[in-house]
């Protein structure tokens, strides 16, 4: 039996394909930028047959990296974007309208709305969400309300919904006049805000209460089986689609946080952090999310997630919004060259702020400079604010009952900053771990996919196979590290109109 197992992993900048071999490690990686779209102030969209087109070439790129070809693939993984809402069209897979992208606030009036009806307490009981624009009902009802007859399309069941992981198994296992299999994972129908995650199926009264027709939502399964076999004239061969989970929990799964208490980081566009709480949801009230974790041979596993919806987005702002860099690697560099930032504090709220703030209409704002600020001040506050964002995090969790965890493990593109993970276990006051493969979250797709067709062994395998590359204790004394985060808990009630005395 074939050993590789071939990995998509489409996120919010680029779509990328890794294939990966019996032990987990990488042989091939193919990557392609993804064009955003702003149609209007806080909108984001994706076009969705870009993405199509993207993933095709990465799949194709990487086997052929790898020497190999589509017949020694023993199966394929998706991981993506979550809550991010393709509609489409059943008969034909196109979408009727770009993709509209997490990020998006443009339904923030609505959710406002919903809030001041007294919905909140009951969508968070069944869904374990806050009610916000960053989940994908709005998003769909926006779509059905505003591209012409797509609301009577979709109630005869002629349209589809589904964030990009469905859209992508539609699109893989449905040829020329084949309709492709129309499914998703269950932890990313947890992200919808339509989805109870105790009864583990779409609930009826939030269809209602956010006007989805059922007749357009795909079927739930489990993150690790068969979903579905591609079609042959993509890799020559046609490959079962076995693992599906959103890009957070992929991540969760690949550094192997299966023991309630572990925390996992991740660190791309945005910044995601998961604690593991076992197989019972717990209510948070510290404005953190419920969520599914994983689910395997229908047990549910669950997870305490906290959102910030930027931080990479904010170094590639520096690169490309005010040039002070070329490269991301610089902003190590220019952090390193000087001591502190000197009350310099970026709180990246460039589409509103996250977890545990949640604030749609919160906008960026740099604060404290003085003629003796320049661009190493700005890119060391530019680094900080994701370790900050990141202790609001944690210091959530903990309010919440969890664990205090005896290490973070961290992974995504920026964790290749020594800089940033120093500063993070310095703000953690916890070591913080960076594994061998940080590209975790296609690691962890891999794996999903590898178990449902024994290319790995299972859960005590996956755990064995995870290392540490490098681990930063934390070496700031306690009154520096309360002073720095009083400083940014000061900028952010600036930036949300609370200024505290």
């Amino acid at each position: 039996m074939s050993k590789f197992v071939l990995a998509i992993d489409q996120g919010t900048t680029s779509s990328r394909a890794i294939v990966f071999d019996g032990v987990g490690l990488p042989l091939a990686v193919a990557q392609k930028e993804l064009t955003q779209h702003y149609p209007a102030d806080g909108w984001v969209e994706h076009d969705a047959e870009d993405i199509w087109r993207d993933v095709q070439s990465v799949m194709r790129e990487a086997v052929a990296k790898a020497g190999l070809r589509g017949g020694d693939i023993a199966a394929i993984g998706i991981t993506n974007q979550r809550e991010t809402t393709v509609v489409w069209e059943r008969a034909t897979g196109r979408p009727i309208h770009r993709a509209i992208v997490w990020q998006d606030r443009r339904t923030a009036e609505t959710c406002r709305q919903k809030l001041a009806d007294g919905l909140g307490n009951h969508v968070q009981q069944k869904t374990g969400l806050l009610i916000d624009s960053y989940f994908s009902a709005t998003k769909i009802a926006w779509l059905l309300d505003h591209v012409p007859g797509a609301r009577a399309r979709a109630e005869k069941g002629e349209l589809c919904f589904g964030t990009i992981d469905s859209f992508l198994l539609f699109r893989l296992t449905g040829g020329p006049g084949k309709t492709g299999v129309h499914a998703t994972d269950a932890t990313n129908a947890s992200r919808s805000m339509l989805f109870d995650i105790h009864a583990q199926d779409w609930d009826d009264t939030l269809l209602k209460v956010f006007d989805v027709p059922r007749a357009m939502l795909p079927e739930v399964k489990d993150c690790s089986g068969e979903f579905g076999i591609t079609t042959p004239d993509i890799l020559g061969h046609a490959i079962p689609v076995a693992g599906i989970a959103g890009d957070q929990q992929a991540a969760l799964f690949g550094q192997a946080c299966f023991q309630p208490g572990m925390v996992k980081s991740t660190y791309g566009t945005g910044c995601f952090a998961l604690v593991n709480i076992g197989d019972k949801p717990v209510r948070s009230e510290n404005r953190l999310l419920t969520t599914v974790a994983y689910r395997l041979n229908g047990e549910t596993t669950y997870a305490l997630e906290g959102s910030i919806f930027v931080a990479g987005a904010a170094v590639k702002w520096l690169r490309d919004g005010l040039h002070l860099v070329k490269d991301a690697a610089e902003t190590a560099t220019l952090a390193a060259a000087v001591p502190e930032t000197h009350g310099v504090y970026l709180v990246p709220a460039f589409v509103g702020l996250g977890a545990p703030y949640w604030d749609p209409d919160a906008r960026g704002a740099l604060l404290g400079l003085t003629l003796d600020a320049g661009a190493a001040h700005i890119a060391r506050a530019t680094l900080e604010s994701v370790a900050y964002q990141t202790r609001d995090l944690t210091a959530a969790m903990k309010s919440d009952g969890a664990v205090s965890p005896t290490a973070l493990r961290v992974d995504g593109g920026m964790v290749a900053n020594d800089w940033l993970c120093q500063f993070l276990a310095d703000m953690l006051d916890v070591a913080v771990e960076r594994p061998r493969v940080i590209e975790t979250t296609a690691l962890g797709a891999a794996y999903l996919a590898g178990l449902a067709v024994g290319v790995y062994s299972g859960l005590d395998a996956v755990a064995y196979g995870w290392h540490c590359e490098r681990r930063f204790e934390p070496r700031m004394n306690a009154a520096t590290r309360q002073r720095l985060y009083a400083g940014w808990q000061d900028a952010v009630s600036r930036v949300l109109g609370k200024r505290s005395g």
